[in-house]
């Protein structure tokens, strides 16, 4: 075992020093990246319309930034949809020399209109391939007496169909994507067979999964947190073992993303009792693979930088302007939330992906997740990110032995009679003796968390004390199959600025 190590481990080494360089050069990272894609792109369509070449005389990046932000406006998917529909029926250097055959088809948290999310054979190799070489490297640095080698790697993910009716583009979950086209000795490390991982039928792969998998020596997942307990409580129904260690003992990775995993820890530790388990987050989104969990000690992700991603950071209060201002890497600021814009080999060109993150450190950058640009509650001037909901969850669930499987929190309105507040819709795996208390507690943790919040709580003057409703066993599962929106990256959306969600969810309880 440390023979394999050794030289798996050497023969990341280089890279490893490449990782070094830009945890310590971000600024000279990312303004290399710049003016790569721009030269990469500058006779596209897309390079052609927005006077690439021209940018490109200009040698100094500030100054180059500079005309960049004043000569391509900022994009949603929406202002991006009648390029990438060129792409799809048959057009080739539009947004991204040469062709492109796979499309992510993305829908946002659970929303009903879908999104084809570009992915070039250049991003696939660069940035969503490379995130997954990368975590191997630096795991195996901090790990060098793993197991990792020896075993394999249940993957959790989503479906995959050729679209024949325009022009045999393939679109599927991301996750489907990278497995379809994996190297072939990528294959023999991964579970279960492609064949079962790319069912278009969650339940029938549920079950699928759960038992091909069980006489497999599975040293790691990777998945969406929720999708993966319920394969993993699955698992330990049919084979009547107590916990998942007695039916993989190697078991010592689980590669999560997607959602923040901090109302879900418990359960996983519940299921896996072992201080030796591993838990890294990676931020691997349908438009990109950005940051990962490096074994630094610290939960903050590490922003990879040299992928072929350039990143752009607009403060929150600048969101809400017509012309939002950008800042590049070498003026982020440590504490700050800022909404992610991304320039990329996919593609996407000063695209608001729909994600917050707050800066926790400038060199090495990182972050963490705190939240989406559409899915906060900002009604009273609370501020409410989902970072914070998740935090006092996972207090709340701490002092009182509770464990949460899904919830999600929407406003309750001002009226003649009553104050504002937020109404909670949680479902427990584990309730807590005392809903009230536990409600205090998370009321207080919020309050700690998040100064406008305790400010707009004071005295019950603007926000009322929280209204938490318990939820049936299921019901948000039940919800999403409703939808059409069971297993891959579809999750519950945590906070949102209306009722919408909550109101629907109201009527399965």
């Amino acid at each position: 075992m440390p023979f394999i190590n050794s030289l798996v481990s050497l023969a990341f080494k280089s890279r490893v020093e490449e990782i070094n360089f830009f945890r310590k050069n971000p600024a000279v990272t990312s303004s290399r990246v710049f003016f790569d894609l721009l030269n990469k792109a500058a006779l596209t369509d897309w390079g052609k319309k927005y006077g690439y070449e021209a940018i490109l005389k200009e040698k100094d990046f500030k100054k180059a930034y500079e005309i960049f932000k004043n000569q391509v406006p900022l994009f949603n998917y929406d202002d991006l949809q009648p390029w990438i529909e060129k792409i799809i029926v048959g057009g080739k250097n539009v947004l991204w020399p040469g062709e492109t055959r796979w499309f992510a088809k993305s829908s946002g948290t659970t929303s009903d209109k879908s999104k084809f999310i570009p992915v070039t054979s250049e991003s696939l190799d660069t940035c969503h391939y490379q995130g997954g070489k990368d975590l191997m490297a630096l795991y195996l640095e901090q790990k060098p007496k793993s197991n990792i080698c020896l075993g394999k790697t249940l993957s959790v993910g989503g479906t995959y169909r050729p679209d024949g009716q325009k022009n045999n583009v393939l679109c599927g979950d991301l996750s489907a994507i990278l497995m379809d086209n994996l190297p072939f000795w990528a294959r023999f490390m991964r579970v279960p067979d492609i064949s079962v991982a790319l069912l278009d039928e969650w339940e029938e792969k549920i079950e699928r999964i759960s038992r091909e998998t069980i006489k497999e020596n599975v040293v790691a997942l990777a998945g969406v947190p929720s999708w993966t307990l319920i394969i993993l409580r699955r698992i330990l129904e049919i084979t009547g073992k107590k916990n998942i260690l007695e039916v993989w003992p190697d078991l010592e990775l689980f590669i999560h993303g997607g959602v923040s995993f901090t109302p879900y820890r418990d359960q996983f530790q519940e299921l896996i009792p072992s201080e030796k388990m591993n838990y890294w987050e990676v931020y691997n989104a349908s438009e990109g693979f950005f940051a990962m969990n490096d074994g630094s000690g610290s939960d903050d992700l590490l922003l990879l930088l040299d992928y072929g991603v350039f990143y752009e950071f607009i403060p929150l209060d600048e969101l809400s302007k017509e012309k939002p201002g950008a800042v590049s890497i070498d003026e982020i600021e440590i504490g700050k939330n800022y909404a992610l814009v991304i320039s990329s080999n996919g593609g996407l060109w000063r695209y608001l992906i729909g994600d917050t993150v707050e800066i926790t450190s400038t060199q090495p950058v990182r972050l963490k997740i705190s939240g989406r640009t559409k899915h906060f509650i900002n009604v009273f001037g609370e501020e409410l990110m989902v970072s914070n909901a998740d935090q006092a969850i996972g207090i709340a669930c701490q002092k009182s032995s509770a464990s949460v499987r899904e919830y999600t929190v929407a406003p309750i309105y001002l009226g003649n009679d009553h104050s504002g507040g937020h109404e909670w819709l949680i479902e427990f795996s584990r309730a807590p003796k005392d809903l009230e208390q536990f409600t205090k507690d998370l009321d207080e943790a919020l309050k700690a968390a998040n100064s406008d919040y305790e400010a707009k709580r004071y005295q019950d003057l603007i926000l009322n004390f929280p209204v938490l409703r318990v939820a049936r066993e299921n019901l948000f599962y039940d919800w999403l199959k409703q939808k059409g929106k069971l297993g891959g990256q579809n999750k519950v959306p945590r906070l949102f600025n209306r009722r919408d969600y909550l109101d629907e969810l109201l009527k399965f309880v």
